[in-house]
Order: structure tokens, then sequence, then C-alpha cells
């Protein structure tokens, strides 16, 4: 017979950043003449997840709303953790999730090109506090639609998501990854889309809605409309955005666009030097050599690494330089589209960068590598994805110009306004702290401003006007501050780092206990610290500091010597 069970003052589940995880356990029982006959036990999170699809100014929101709350979703896409899959485990899955904590997560999309994750990944979904966005599994192809394939389809379909639906994390589940949005790649006849919309939007639709009612569905990701109208408009639906990497687009244009939900946006870096050692000769290590290319799936791809390069830092002189380049550019191509997004919370509300991890070792989009060693991009996911984030929106020479030869017909500004983006539960009341510096240290002019950001919201700044300040020699310095206590901080340059003068800042550092302890003599941008005898994760890494001193915390590895590099030995 039904039951039903009151729990009184439940604990409610909360993505991470936002609450507690709490889990109820539920057992059930199938008893027959007094016996046992069959038994399930579940671990279930008490709360309301729904998605949110209101028609507005901008056009219709697409968002997740917990337990009342709208939140702006902040992650990565998971693809398969190995490509021998007997490799992966609970364990491992553990430490990425774990990874993903680190970095300020609350979201992470399934991609639907890859396998059913195992019960585990869910159970630790929903204990660190992961909304997940599950495709089903079909990608990128047109499937030989017809009764065979459908009865077996949703036969797998109907299995998987019985088995997923009681989990708290469960926030969205879609049906493809990039079909609908294939009707504009590929030739495509009437009967196949057809046959498509029937399937995903009819048969499917149909199965959700009776076997996991409560869950939201969309027909694709992306899809905008459904019926394959226009699945590419940024203003419904989620989004796939590629002109900046496949379209050698620069960062900027990240600027000109207000996704709802940006599902899927990316750039490829090289893997850490010790994981390009571990496939490598040291006669292989050019970028262009068999070894390298063959560890690298996307045509053309170490190439456009280089051809992003050659927009933004001097050439590299040794491959080491190289790499960390590469990985430079990265995280500053999705640090510059999650900003402006997260700056423009409300119409946008949902980043999930293009990818989480790999498959195996080799030049990809990911911000941890194939052996869990953290790129530069993991570092800085874990700064423009805190809940309290100061970001800056600078104009500069190549805001509008694209090389410098440009400047014979298009001029130019430096100016910039703050934005200080709110995405806790409480009001924040702090102050922002700036001053525009010369790369020797001198500060030219510098300012403050009282700010208070109710929960879930933003405050921009009024605009600073630098008056075309000398763009080789000038940089801006910004930071939050709360109490007296550093919340968020950055610079910006306001030209191409290539044409920046930088001073050498002589870096050094000293071990103390699980400290490092790093000391620079004059500004420098994307501090990296390594070590040769050890992979390290370190409580901050890639970061910009002004002359002085700054401390980091070891959290795993044990390295005897280190290694420092920053924007200035790029060269």
């Amino acid at each position: 017979n039904d039951t039903e069970t009151i729990i009184e003052n439940p604990e409610l589940w909360w993505p991470n950043g936002l609450g507690k995880q709490p889990l109820y356990t539920v057992n059930a029982k199938c008893i027959y003449n007094g016996k046992v006959s069959d038994e399930r036990i579940k671990r279930i999170g008490l709360r309301t997840l729904k998605l949110v699809k209101e028609k507005d100014e901008y056009g219709e929101s697409f968002c997740h709303e917990i337990n009342g709350v709208r939140f702006f979703a902040m992650g990565a896409d998971y693809i398969p953790e190995d490509c021998i899959i007997t490799r992966c485990n609970k364990e491992r899955t553990d430490k990425l999730l774990s990874d993903c904590i680190f970095a300020n997560f609350n979201a992470i999309r399934v991609w639907g090109g890859g396998y059913y994750p195992d019960d585990y990944f869910f159970d630790l979904c929903d204990e660190k506090g992961l909304v997940v966005f599950m495709d089903l599994m079909f990608a990128c192809s047109f499937y030989p639609f017809g009764a065979e394939f459908e009865k077996n389809a949703l036969s797998e379909i109907k299995q998987n998501v019985t088995r997923i639906k009681h989990h708290a994390c469960i926030g969205l589940i879609s049906g493809n990854n990039e079909i609908e949005e294939s009707f504009y790649w590929y030739p495509v006849d009437d009967r196949t889309k057809s046959d498509y919309i029937d399937f995903f939007e009819g048969k499917v639709k149909l199965l959700m809605n009776d076997c996991a009612p409560n869950i939201p569905y969309v027909p694709s990701s992306p899809s905008s409309f459904g019926g394959g109208i226009d699945p590419k408009n940024e203003n419904y639906g989620d989004s796939h955005y590629w002109a900046v990497w496949h379209n050698n687009e620069p960062f900027t244009e990240y600027r000109k666009h207000y996704f709802r939900y940006l599902s899927e946006f990316g750039f490829q870096s090289f893997p850490c030097m010790n994981t390009i050692k571990s496939f490598t000769l040291p006669k292989d290590r050019n970028v262009f050599s068999r070894v390298m290319e063959m560890h690298q799936k996307n045509y053309g791809a170490n190439g456009k690494i280089l051809n992003y390069l050659s927009q933004t830092y001097l050439y590299p002189s040794t491959f080491e330089n190289l790499v960390f380049a590469s990985q430079l550019l990265q995280a500053e191509a999705i640090k510059y589209g999650v900003e402006h997004l997260r700056r423009n919370r409300g119409r946008c509300m949902g980043t999930l960068y293009w990818q989480l991890n790999d498959v195996w070792p080799g030049a990809s989009w990911s911000s941890i590598d194939y052996y869990g060693n953290y790129k530069a991009l993991h570092y800085l996911a874990k700064r423009f994805f805190s809940p309290i984030l100061l970001s800056c929106e600078e104009q500069g020479e190549f805001t509008v110009r694209k090389d410098v030869t440009d400047e014979r017909c298009i001029g130019y500004c430096t100016k910039a306004k703050f934005a200080v983006t709110n995405d806790t539960k409480n009001t924040f009341n702090g102050l922002i702290v700036w001053k525009l510096c010369r790369s020797d240290g001198k500060i030219i002019k510098n300012g403050e401003q009282a700010v208070q950001v109710p929960p879930f919201s933003v405050v921009k700044t009024d605009e600073l006007d630098f008056n075309k300040t000398d763009v080789n020699e000038n940089y801006l310095w910004y930071e939050l501050r709360q109490n007296g206590n550093e919340i968020s901080c950055g610079s910006v340059l306001f030209t191409k780092p290539k044409y920046f003068v930088f001073n050498n800042p002589e870096l050094s550092a000293e071990i103390v206990g699980n400290d490092i302890i790093v000391s620079a003599k004059n500004y420098a941008r994307f501090v990296e610290i390594s070590s040769p005898d050890d992979n390290l994760v370190l409580s901050d890494n890639y970061f910009d500091m002004n002359a002085g001193t700054k401390t980091v915390r070891i959290l795993s590895g044990d390295p005897v010597s280190l290694v420092l590099k920053s924007n200035y030995d790029i060269k």
C-alpha cells in the first residue's frame, strides 16, 4: 500500500556554498507472508530543485532554483575519467569531485558522449553538493530511429533514470548533446529531423513525465525553443559557445554575449610538464613533434594554441615556457567569459566550462590533466567562481582594435569599472581598493569605494577614466576587503602582455613547514609555483602580486625544491 512519512522540521539539502548536504536514509521493504521478499535502501536529500523558465525583457530565463533560491551555476563538463573504464573507481572519482569543491563548483554537467556514471558518482555529488546537469548518452550524431532502436534506447533511458532519480543532486536531464544544433552543421532530410523530434521531444519526454516527473527535462543541450528552431539563440535555453577557440575570435568576444546559461565553452592548453614527461622523450618535446601531435585529438589545435599565443605573448624561448604560456591563455580565456557573465547575474545564470578532466594524457580543454595535476585554469576557477567576486571590466588598447597596426585608424581608451558579485545568502559589506601603478611599483593614482551588495546580486561602480595612461608601463591593481581582510584581488593590463614592459620581479620562495612564502621585488603577473620533486596542490597558484611577499599553503605534495615563473619569463 502507498504510505506517507512526515518529517518534522526537515534539514534541507543545498548546493555547495549555499548550505549543508544532509542526507536521510530510506529503507523500503516488501513483506510477503511475514517475510521480507525485497528491500531497497536509498539516501535522499530533501529539497525542491526546479528549472525556472520565465519570459522577461531579454527573452526567457533558464536557471536552477533550490528551495526557492535562484542560484548561479558554476562548474564544468565531466567526461569519462579514463579511456579504459576498468581503471575508474570511487576513490579516483572522489578526488576529482573534491577538486571541484576546491574550485568552488556548485554544479557539474555529465556530457552525453560518454557513458552513464556509476552509482557512486551520484552518491558523491549528493555528499558534496554538486548539482548535476545530466545528458542522456546520445551525442553529436543522428541515430537510426525506428522501432527496434527506439525500444532499446527507451529501455536504456528508463533503467538509468530510474536508477538515479532519487538523488538530491539531479537538477536537470537533457535528452542529448548537440544533436539539435547539428541540424545546422550537416545536411538533414525532413524525415530524419521529424524522427529526431518525435523521439526526444515526444517519446523520451513522455517517459520522463512517467518515471521522473519531478526532474526538469530539456530535449537537447543546447536548445532554445525545441523543434530544431534556432537552438543557438542565446536569449533562450542553454548555450554552447565556441567562437573563442574554434573560430579564432579574441577573448573580448565574450563581452558581446549574454547567454542565459552557458553550459559549454572552452579553450585548450598543454598538460603540466610532469605529465608531458610521462609520454615523451626529450627529443619529442616540441609541440609539432609526432608524439606531441599524436597526443592532440583536435585537428590542427597545437597550431591554434600558437596562433592565440602569437596574439598575446612574446614567443617563448623554451618548450617549458611555451607550455606555461598555453595554460595562461586557457585560464585567461575562461576567466574572461565567466567574469563577464557573473557581472550580468540575473540575465545570465550559469557557466559550465568545457572541460573538467581528461581520459588520457595530452593537450585538451581540461582544467585538471589526466594525472590529476591542476592547470592554471583550475586555480583561476577557484577565484572566478568565488561566491564573493570582485571583477574588473577594463577598456584598453585592444578592447576594440585587434592588431597593433590598427592604431592608424582606430583609437583607444584606458578605462575601468568594477563589479562585486554576491552569490551568498547574506548581504556583503566591503571596500574596493584600487591603484594605478607603474611597472616599477610607483603609484600614479589610487582610490577606494565602500560597497554594499545584497544577497544574490551584483553592484557595479562608476567608470574610471585613466586618460590614455601609458599602456606599456602602467597596470591597474584592485582588491576587495572586508574588515581589513582581502576577499578578492587581481590586476589588469591595458595592452597585450607581449607589449607590456615587465620589470624583473626577481622571484624567490622559502618553504616554512606547510607554507611557501613567495617574495617579489616588482609586480609579477601569473606567478607559477611548481616542483620537479612532486606534483603540488597549493591553496593558491598562478596569482598576481605586487612587490612584497605572499604566503600559500601546501595542500598536498612534498617539495624539496621549487621553480618559480611569471609572465616576465615568457620571452
